[in-house]
């Protein structure tokens, strides 16, 4: 049973919540279960793993493909208020490819069970417009993902990565290493810190242990053009 801070949370975030039936509400409800997961914790693990839908309420999730060998590429991160459909591949009968999500933080996160939201989608035209929106969403960050790995520099890449984060956080430092940019803009370690540390001779950002700090946001504009 979810709490009132939940339940509030929920309704506040699915669009389709006023044109439910008292008897969907309730099955909505009674089908969503508040989660965490500690820093680190797989919570989806490919294609055979359908969790359900998941919507975030503190902390973050990112969602990645990982090859054969181990390679791992980011297509997106989730934030709260954000909603991951992707962990529901049964709903999705498209899709076939293996979508991996990690815990990036320690993360709260609401859960609807799949099978509920598959019913509930076929007699609900208001669900299941909901969840052809989150997934066109999901796409939409996944296409740009494949477009700046495939037509990007790493320079450009890292430049925006850069701004976004700080733009995201508030803030001209990004608390980060380096291994964990080059995992979020799918390249490899050695490059990031070979570009981190050209940004640094030419002035636009400063290197500390962990983090990067943005010194000449305009020059580092220019990257990204």
């Amino acid at each position: 049973m979810l709490d009132e801070k939940c339940r509030e949370f929920l309704i506040a975030h699915v669009s389709f919540w006023e044109h439910l039936t008292e008897t969907e509400k309730e099955r909505l409800l009674n089908s969503t279960s508040a989660v965490c997961y500690k820093k680190g914790t797989l919570v989806h693990g490919g294609n055979e793993d359908c969790i359900g839908i998941l919507l975030v309420r503190t902390g973050q999730f990112r969602t990645y493909l990982m090859s054969e060998d181990g390679r791992e590429i980011t297509l997106y991160r989730l934030f709260k208020g954000d909603v991951c459909i992707l962990s529901a591949s049964c709903v999705l009968e498209a899709i076939t490819f293996d979508v991996y999500i990690d815990a990036e933080e320690d993360t709260e996160a609401l859960l609807i069970d799949a099978a509920a939201f598959r019913d509930l989608a076929r007699q609900n035209i208001y669900v299941q417009n909901f969840g052809y929106q989150i997934t066109t969403s999901n796409f939409s960050d996944v296409m740009w993902a494949m477009q700046q790995i495939l037509f990007m520099g790493a320079d450009k890449r890292l430049a925006i990565f850069l701004i976004d984060e700080s733009s995201k956080n508030e803030t001209d430092t990004i608390s980060m290493t380096h291994e964990q940019i080059a995992r979020l803009i799918g390249s490899a370690r050695e490059v990031v810190s070979r570009m981190l540390k050209y940004f640094e001779t030419e002035g636009m950002v400063k290197l500390s242990r962990g983090s990067v700090t943005i010194t000449d946001r305009k020059k580092l504009r220019k990257l990204t053009q």
